[in-house]
């Protein structure tokens, strides 16, 4: 599949979610017997941690067709980017979605700043830029921003990613989950 049927695909997939349409497929007991020789997720969605955010299910996805990653803020720190660069050079997946979300938590306490203990610190330390960058510190707009600039590092901090971006064999976009209706925005 080509990033640009990958993207149709979610595209799609989000608005049979929204409108209530959802189909469900592929989580039975056959899609769960036909996995356990292998995968082929054709999208990797970087998402927040948030329990409200469920990629699966905000794309209408079955078992075995995304490869998720989740940390709070959707940040690319070197655990994140390596599960990608996995999926991207053994699963041969052409998609790649940098998922953020609607009043996140991380960036919440990243804008209010202060010392939220060493690892959160460190956590949050990967979205200070986006706050440095975003035009107002509102979490939406900083949200956005950082998705934006995590698709970037994508390519930055991986020569996988970016030799596969290069090729034209993979592509990467930002989005942006309203929670209040389920739709996911996204953007180039």
């Amino acid at each position: 599949m080509t990033p640009k049927e990958s993207l149709k695909r979610l595209v799609k997939g989000n608005e049979r979610f929204v409108s209530g349409q959802a189909l469900h497929l592929l989580q039975d007991e056959n899609r769960i017997q036909e996995l356990a020789g292998g995968q082929s997720p054709f999208a990797i969605v970087l998402s927040c941690s948030d329990s409200r955010v469920v990629p699966e299910i905000a794309f209408d996805t079955g078992l075995g067709e995304l490869f998720i990653i989740r940390v709070a803020g959707n940040v690319a720190n070197t655990s994140s980017i390596a599960s990608i660069e996995y999926a991207v050079a053994h699963l041969g997946t052409t998609l790649i979605v940098v998922l953020a979300h609607q009043s996140c938590g991380a960036v919440t306490a990243a804008v209010a700043g202060g010392d939220n203990g060493e690892n959160l610190n460190h956590l949050l330390s990967h979205i200070a830029p986006a706050i440095k960058a975003s035009k107002d510190n509102s979490v939406d707009a900083v949200s956005i921003v950082n998705a934006k600039l995590t698709a970037e590092d994508l390519i930055n901090k991986s020569a996988i990613i970016s030799k596969a971006v290069e090729e034209n064999k993979v592509e990467i976009r930002s989005a942006f989950y309203q929670l209040a209706d389920g739709k996911v925005v996204f953007f180039d």
